[in-house]
């Protein structure tokens, strides 16, 4: 898995700030693969619905995924008949590296996707996105799922689709309804750091995306859409489904490792300013202990079954040592990365030695324990050996809790207001966020129909120039939208 993104949290998020009249707030993608028959309507329904209904300035870039018909003169043609289309073209196929090369280049702060065949209707563009413009949310995905979509596909897309959700919920956790829906949207500040840690550059690359969102605690907002199947479409079902397969076994092995960095999406605890003032607040203390509880009890039923193996050809207190100690080492694990939230292998064998450490105190409690039974009795019976123990493990475990969650996996936050909820820490001085938004200040507006004219004959300028972006795996070709003109000062504000 790609772990390159850089350092450091979120900033909170913010309702957008104003830009620069012209700066496009909208970039939506449509990748295709020959597709010189459906373009066109597309491209030209999309802009025609954008215009009507968007009240922002936006851009609808063609990401050619290296087709061999006529698509890449058909995306030409529009770029040049259209302002507010530009034209990509990779020389690799697979929608998963468009969306990445695309949106790594693209200026706008919200991105979106869509198929081409728009099986999905545009009405739900606008709520879309307005959760991502609002700051509410993250990330927004239409779903064919949701109890108030309306869908027409046949019978087998509906069986795949929902025995790969069903995949996903049982395999991953993963709590969004609709993975594979060619609908979505992410901000940009979002992506900068969440792409970097996808993998896929296919089919799969929408769902590894939104699971490891999800797992880093990004909010999802989830729209009900109204969609009719393509019968023309050229998804390979099978294929697609072997390769998502694939992806949902290597996502579930990094997350299991805790080989992602996800902490690295972290948001604060919220946007008003108080939230950020919060003292002596314990940072998941509630969620902490039901985990540390679940992974007691199982720790508990290991040793008892572990002591009772070891019994059988070992006194009691080699038998209590054994097995104490190999159910401490699993403990210690498990509560590493279930409890207390730490990924990855740096520290793993210092969190080891501290945990033998306890895992000493542990075994005082219930060695103690023993030998004052033994005392007391000659011959105690098995049972009542047993009953001790748990009594004395129980003694253990509270101890086990206050020290590693004191000095094991001690929460690292730094002192002071700003810092005393875990992750209301201030982004690192690599991390971008956003300026602070200007009050009421409205968000750049497309100009009204009578413009048009105007503009196209101020950009046709000599002095105007078309701006080229390369990129390492393919070649990209983003027109600048065009400056928005006005007569009025106050309009271009």
């Amino acid at each position: 898995m790609r772990t390159d993104s850089s350092p450091g949290t979120l900033p909170a998020r913010e309702h957008l700030p104003a830009t620069d009249a012209g700066t496009p707030v909208l970039d939506v993608v449509i990748p295709v693969y020959n597709e010189e028959k459906d373009l066109q309507p597309c491209v030209r329904r999309l802009h025609e619905h954008l215009t009507r209904t968007f009240p922002y300035a936006f851009r609808i870039t063609i990401a050619d995924n290296a087709s061999t018909d006529t698509t890449p003169l058909v995306a030409a043609r529009l770029e040049a008949e259209i302002p507010e289309v530009a034209g990509v073209r990779l020389e690799q196929k697979g929608r998963g590296r468009a969306l990445r090369t695309v949106w790594s280049a693209s200026e706008a702060p919200i991105l979106a996707y869509m198929d081409v065949d728009l099986s999905t209707d545009l009405n739900a563009l606008l709520p879309l996105v307005a959760p991502l413009i609002s700051g509410h949310s993250d990330l927004a995905i239409g779903s064919r799922l949701a109890r108030t979509s309306r869908v027409v596909r046949g019978p087998k897309r509906e069986f795949v689709s929902r025995a790969y959700n069903l995949i996903l919920r049982g395999s991953l956790q993963a709590r969004f309804s609709d993975a594979q829906c060619g609908f979505k949207a992410i901000r940009r500040d979002v992506a900068r750091v969440l792409l970097p840690l996808v993998e896929d550059t296919g089919w799969f690359f929408d769902t590894e995306m939104l699971v490891l969102a999800e797992r880093a605690g990004l909010r999802i907002h989830e729209v009900p859409v109204d969609w009719v199947d393509d019968p023309d479409s050229t998804v390979h079902i099978v294929r697609t489904a072997t390769d998502d397969l694939r992806g949902v076994w290597r996502v579930g092995r990094a997350l299991a490792t805790g080989s992602l960095p996800l902490d690295r999406l972290a948001r604060p605890f919220g946007d008003d300013p108080r939230d950020r003032e919060l003292t002596d607040v314990p940072g998941g203390l509630a969620r902490q202990l039901v985990g540390f509880c679940v992974v007691g009890v199982l720790s508990t039923l290991f040793y008892l079954l572990l002591y009772s193996a070891f019994r059988q050809f070992t006194g009691s207190q080699v038998a209590n040592g054994l097995a104490l100690l190999v159910s401490a080492v699993a403990n210690t694990a498990a509560n590493r990365r279930l409890t207390f939230g730490v990924r990855g292998r740096g520290g793993a064998v210092r969190h080891q030695a501290q945990g033998l450490v306890v895992f000493g105190i542990g075994l005082a409690l219930t060695s103690g324990s023993l030998a004052a039974l033994n005392a007391a009795s000659a011959s105690p019976a098995h049972s009542t050996e047993l009953a001790v123990l748990v009594a004395a493990n129980l003694a253990a475990t509270v101890l086990r809790f206050l020290l590693f969650r004191a000095w094991v996996f001690p929460d690292h936050r730094e002192a002071g207001p700003a810092a005393s909820f875990p992750a209301a820490a201030a982004p690192a001085p690599s991390t971008p966020a956003y300026r602070a938004p200007v009050p009421h200040a409205p968000l750049p507006q497309r100009p009204v129909p009578d413009q048009r004219a105007h503009e196209r004959q101020a950009y046709q300028r000599p002095h105007e120039q078309t701006h080229a972006t390369h990129l390492t795996d393919a070649t990209v070709r983003l027109q600048p939208v065009r400056p928005r003109h006005t007569t009025d000062p106050e309009d271009a504000r």
